[in-house]
């Protein structure tokens, strides 16, 4: 753990600054450029604990990833038919849950045997929706510990057995992606069809817009359903792509810039993005801040109080958590957030640990399976004192905890971030670029 960060009380947000590229995309990426034909190179590619984690995965498998001049990074695709170069090892993937579960559905239809672990919280993380889908399509998997967790024994898989593959979609999107992208790469045809409800679904349009880059295209309905997966084969690289900002971490600076005064601009998303996480903007109106936008950024401005709010956030539960510290900032009723029951199998328990510390302001808060509901105290605002003793904000090893807290600077007492360090997993540097803009 890295010692606390104390911040001191903020009054203003003001500035530009560029976002770090996205680690969904990042992670999405080099999976389908290691898997296809050709070199790719990638431009603007996160440099986080999460692509760490990926990239070491896919380099001990025996892909070839190079640093080039510009911050660029040059993968060398292994392409369809063979197989990774390395048939057998031990992949430790921390508790990176995007590059964990798409990595499991590809080694399933590898030829190859592996074990697949990762921290303590990893194997707290459900995954059983993910392998008995795998299961039934001929992947040979055994948990090595509690059954529908990780650690995972996955094993040379025996051919595809099932023209129609069901997944279950409530507990995470991740699980739909991961088989999608594994799909091609056997070159076999599948339908994958979505049982129950499908959480987080533009990260799933996220994947597949990524996928025809690469070459593949998925033919679905329009409720993200069925998915048609063609035969082929398989991905080819299209030579060069540059990854987008993260819209998820736009949403701290842009929360800034709407109780803050502001206006707050962040470059690398805008009208353009390919990712979710830029509804939050939506979020922000609908709380009566002002929001302009342009291909490639967004600006906001605002100040407290904020209006209060009743919103279902399944389509964007990353940029949700940044909603829930701004509710201590709105007046006219409590702030319910609805549909973020994947909240509960993230990083921690995100249900459980926004609720304590929410309560450490004085809000009165309700939780439940899927929602939070938040009563913001009275007098927030009403006492505006940095010589009071600071907030001591727990992060639970949580990247998201750390960096959405940091908005509660703006009320009035002083925040302390215990383990401040954990941002490594997505945004090494967010204090410091969060610093740039407050004052």
């Amino acid at each position: 753990m890295t010692e606390p960060l104390f911040l001191q009380r903020a009054t203003r947000a003001l500035g530009r600054l560029k976002l770090p590229g996205s680690k969904s995309i990042s992670n999405r990426m080099l999976l389908l450029a290691a898997l296809a034909r050709g070199d790719t190179i990638l431009d603007g590619l996160l440099q986080s604990d999460d692509t760490r984690v990926m990239r070491g995965a896919l380099e001990s498998l025996g892909v070839s990833v190079e640093d080039l001049a510009g911050g660029r990074v040059r993968v060398g695709g292994i392409g369809p038919g063979s197989g990774f170069p390395v048939k057998q090892g031990e992949l430790f993937m921390g508790n990176a849950g995007t590059a964990a579960r798409s990595l499991t559905a590809v080694l399933a239809f590898s030829d190859g045997h592996y074990v697949l672990k990762g921290v303590p919280r990893m194997h707290e993380r459900p995954i059983g929706d993910l392998v008995d889908a795998l299961v039934a399509a001929g992947a040979q998997i055994d948990y090595l510990e509690k059954p529908g967790f990780p650690p995972l024994n996955i094993l040379p898989r025996m051919p595809i057995t099932m023209p129609t593959i069901r997944i279950r979609g409530e507990v995470s999107s991740q699980f739909v992606s991961a088989v999608l992208m594994a799909l091609p790469w056997t070159g076999s045809g599948a339908r994958v069809e979505i049982t129950g409800e499908l959480v987080s679904s533009p990260y799933v349009n996220l994947t597949l817009g990524l996928m025809k880059l690469f070459g593949v295209e998925v033919k679905h309905d329009d409720e993200l359903r069925v998915f048609e997966v063609p035969a082929s084969d398989g991905y080819v690289s299209p030579g060069k792509l540059k990854v987008e900002g993260d819209a998820s971490s736009a949403s701290y600076f842009l929360g800034a810039g709407a109780i803050g005064i502001g206006p707050v601009r962040v470059e690398g998303v805008g009208t353009a993005s390919v990712q979710g996480d830029v509804k939050f903007t939506e979020v922000l109106k609908a709380m009566g801040a002002s929001v302009e936008m342009g291909p490639e950024w967004i600006e906001c401005s605002g100040r407290s109080p904020l209006r209060a709010f009743d919103l279902d956030m399944n389509l964007i539960p990353d940029a949700a958590m940044t909603a829930a510290v701004l509710a201590l900032f709105t007046q006219g009723g409590p702030c319910t957030l609805s549909g973020i029951q994947s909240w509960r199998v993230k990083e921690t328990d995100r249900i459980s640990a926004m609720a304590t510390e929410l309560r450490k302001f004085g809000a009165r808060v309700q939780e439940g399976a899927n929602f939070l509901r938040i009563f913001p105290p009275v007098d927030f605002m009403s006492t505006r004192n940095s010589t009071l003793a600071p907030v001591s904000i727990d992060t639970y090893d949580d990247h998201r905890m750390a960096m959405c807290f940091s908005l509660a600077a703006f009320g009035p007492r002083p925040v302390k971030i215990n383990d401040p360090g954990c941002v490594a997993k997505t945004f090494p540097d967010y204090f410091d670029a969060f610093s740039q803009i407050v004052s």
